[in-house]
């Protein structure tokens, strides 16, 4: 396993400031949760994290996320939660307020969020069974692209328009070992797809 899962790759600028209120996300907080209580995010016995939520705010490009270093943690109450108010791709920098800075995987999840304004929240989990069987079966990144960079911001780009990832709405991370990314016009549609897999 690459050594730097888990790190953040983007340039942060991070806002420390109180956490957004927990009636504005609480289902994002129990999709997360429900996914931990799966193994679906947690940490691996090296102790590197893995996995996210988010969900768009409104009809913006700003989404609410989880916050880097969380995946170890049973529960996630809204002091580990941030907003990314801003992001720029080719600058590969993100602007988060919160608690916490955002999770290392955002720009990803920005990626999604820019190219398709209908998504509303996205999920990214770890399961090593799921990778190796829908690998190549469901759209699937290049294996040379790492996570976290603005290459993959771009290559999520070219699978939306190359191999229908707005229909499918789940990709295969090849070069990220066990990493599955699903969405949906809400978390529940983005839940579903993992839990009918």
């Amino acid at each position: 396993m690459v050594m730097d899962e888990g790190v953040i790759k983007y340039q942060c600028h991070w806002v420390k400031e109180e956490p957004v209120a927990s009636d504005s996300i609480t289902d994002l907080m129990k999709k997360r949760d429900f996914m931990y209580s799966l193994g679906l995010i947690g940490v691996y016995e090296n102790g590197i994290g893995f996995g996210n939520v988010s969900q768009r705010i409104n009809d913006s490009n700003q989404f609410i996320i989880t916050g880097t270093q969380t995946a170890h943690l049973e529960i996630l109450g809204p002091e580990f939660y941030t907003v990314v108010t801003d992001f720029n791709i080719e600058e590969n920098s993100l602007t988060c307020c919160g608690p916490v800075k955002a999770s290392s995987e955002s720009l990803t999840h920005a990626a999604i969020y820019y190219y398709q304004p209908e998504i509303m929240g996205i999920i990214h989990i770890h399961n090593s069974r799921l990778w190796q069987e829908l690998m190549y079966k469901v759209p699937t990144s290049n294996q040379e692209v790492p996570y976290g960079t603005p290459q993959m911001a771009k290559e999520i780009f070219r699978l939306f328009d190359e191999e229908k990832l707005g229909v499918e709405k789940i990709l295969v991370m090849a070069g990220h070992e066990d990493g599955i990314i699903s969405f949906g016009k809400n978390l529940d549609e983005a839940a579903n797809i993992l839990l009918n897999l």
